[in-house]
């Protein structure tokens, strides 16, 4: 089979054996795979897959047909479409996948959107609903807002019966995204639409904890993304006077049983919003795989709306 595989720093696509499902486990023949940001950064050396995971192949959300059933996996069989947050190696057209993080993709659901689902909204499911705790009439901000995580964050706090105001820096995106459920400014006029409950970082930068500022009593600071900028000073008499809650996110270094948690939440509480059309994968581009640097390209470019995919 072909797969990227990082080389100082830099992607290039080679020929690996076939893999085989081992116990527990499933082979997916993947037809379409998610970009992210941690692609990026694994590549960099500053983000390395998780022990069992290959260490040299991005990719952590894929999407396709089950071709090989290992011993002990109950419940699916070859030829079931599937999708699922992985630790590594999506970006290749096969992948060994642990049963237990298979999510089933919806009938009719295009393979491209399917492919951009499982890193993006069990990452906003996470945040959102595990972490952050949001309620119905909660005010919520999102900041860049229009990438794969930020639509995903959009949709699922507007599902949850919250007011989201979306920080997009780009005029030309700002309807786009205020279609998912959002009122939609520019990071300049964030204060006007204050104070939040709930405020999710999805960029980072040295500027991006002033935000603290913004909160009502007892609100809560969410960092997911740090793109931006991974160091911000912190002004903690904000924090205390606020009485706000700092969080921390990320899921790719979890344990394999937290993972499989949160999978089962995801097939509980999400597919079924998916399945149902009340939400949606905004697709920027797709790239079959031998084009894989004009995707990564265009993963590191701005002005994105929604996921870049791969289709081997």
């Amino acid at each position: 089979m072909r797969g990227v595989v990082i080389e100082s720093q830099d992607f290039r696509l080679t020929t690996h054996p076939d893999p085989v499902a081992g116990p527990g486990c499933v082979v997916v023949q993947v037809r379409g795979a998610g970009l992210n940001a941690a692609d990026l950064q694994q590549a960099r050396g500053t983000y390395p897959a998780p022990p069992g995971w290959p260490a040299d192949v991005p990719g952590l959300e894929i999407a396709g047909e089950i071709d090989q059933v290992g011993p002990g996996v109950r419940g699916f069989a070859p030829g079931d479409r599937v999708m699922a947050l992985v630790g590594g190696g999506g970006h290749a057209e096969r992948i060994v996948v642990p049963a237990e993080l298979l999510l089933p993709v919806p009938e009719d659901l295009p393979w491209e959107q399917a492919a951009g689902f499982p890193e993006a909204f069990s990452t906003a499911w996470d945040a959102l609903v595990l972490q952050a705790g949001i309620r119905a009439g909660d005010r919520v901000l999102i900041t860049g807002a229009a990438g794969g995580v930020g639509t995903a964050m959009v949709q699922l706090a507007a599902v949850s019966g919250a007011h989201t105001v979306a920080s997009v820096r780009r005029p030309e995106l700002h309807d786009r995204v205020a279609a998912l459920g959002a009122q939609v400014v520019t990071p300049d006029q964030e204060e006007t639409q204050g104070p939040y409950d709930v405020i999710v970082e999805l960029v980072g930068g040295p500027d991006c904890l002033h935000r603290i500022a913004l909160l009502r009593s007892r609100g809560t600071v969410i960092i997911v993304g740090v793109q931006g900028g991974d160091t911000a000073p912190l002004r903690m008499f904000d924090l205390m006077v606020k009485r706000a809650r700092l969080i921390g996110t990320t899921i790719r270094g979890r344990s394999p049983a937290e993972k499989a948690v949160l999978a089962a939440a995801l097939r509980t509480s999400v597919v079924p919003l998916l399945a149902r059309g009340r939400l949606r994968v905004p697709v920027d581009a797709t790239f079959p795989l031998d084009r894989f640097a004009d995707a990564y390209a265009r993963l590191a470019a701005p002005g994105k709306f929604g996921k870049v995919i791969l289709l081997p």
